[in-house]
């Protein structure tokens, strides 16, 4: 009788987990300590090395555990009523996503969430916002700016900057801040595992590299936690603002190269 084949298998290319081990670090630093800011980098720097799409199949799993941890080093921290405003929209988003998943331009996506990025990034400077001016919460803008996160989240997981753009305005307490930011990534990439399967994006190649990367995740949480309890809440902010304008601007070039305006 002969051997049946396992079913699992895995992406074998050493350049992928050059540039994969590091990014998914970098991922949990960020998700465990400062909301999730550089989670937006790792579909486009997975993408150096494969396709988009297949990036973020593997990402998604890896997200979900990370959620977990994140989950319960802040499950007693969270601004409530910001959650209140935001899912509603991001579900919203999602299924905006999976509706036009095989119509979209992956180009036109980073330029529009890097031109988004930058535009915000730079307005705050210009306005030299002072730190005691603060902006309220808002169902309407809660709702538009998570629907904005649902369907970049949905595309690339890049919901970070849209509700960054938010919630940042508002000045709470950055403990406060990346808590309610953890409890809202924790739904809406647990709702994705849904759409993503009825896609067929998980195929055993994906899971089985997902796999592999997967111990990785409470290792990148951990040393997010620690960053988050050393750093100040003013250069927290400073950070913050900083790393919405790197992944901008990453997104903006890679969306006008990919569509030939740049070379």
């Amino acid at each position: 009788m002969p051997q049946r084949k396992s079913e699992m298998t895995l992406i074998t290319d050493p350049l992928f987990y050059f540039i994969a081990i590091p990014v998914t670090l970098i991922i949990g630093i960020s998700k465990g300590g400062f909301a999730g800011s550089l989670g937006i980098l790792s579909v486009p720097l997975i993408s150096l090395v494969i396709s988009p799409i297949q990036a973020a199949a593997i990402v998604l799993p890896i997200l979900c555990v990370m959620d977990i941890f994140g989950l319960i080093a802040y499950r007693r921290k969270a601004d409530w009523r910001n959650l209140f405003y935001l899912l509603p929209g991001a579900i919203f988003g999602i299924l905006v996503g999976y509706l036009l998943f095989n119509h979209l331009s992956t180009d036109v996506i980073k330029i529009l969430l890097g031109g988004i990025c930058v535009v915000f990034t730079l307005n705050q400077y210009l306005r030299k916002q002072r730190s005691d001016v603060r902006a309220g919460r808002s169902l309407v803008k809660g709702s538009l700016w998570g629907s904005v996160a649902g369907f970049t989240s949905f595309v690339a997981h890049a919901g970070g900057p849209p509700v960054q753009f938010y919630m940042l305005p508002q000045r709470i307490d950055k403990t406060l801040f990346v808590g309610t930011s953890v409890w809202f990534f924790f739904v809406i990439n647990y709702v994705k595992l849904i759409p993503y399967t009825l896609l067929g994006q998980f195929s055993s190649e994906n899971l089985g590299t997902s796999l592999v990367l997967l111990p990785l995740a409470p290792i990148g949480i951990w040393l997010g936690i620690k960053l988050h309890k050393i750093v100040p809440e003013d250069i927290f902010y400073r950070i913050a603002y900083i790393l919405v304008l790197m992944t901008g601007a990453k997104l903006l070039w890679d969306g006008l190269r990919g569509m030939g305006v740049l070379f």
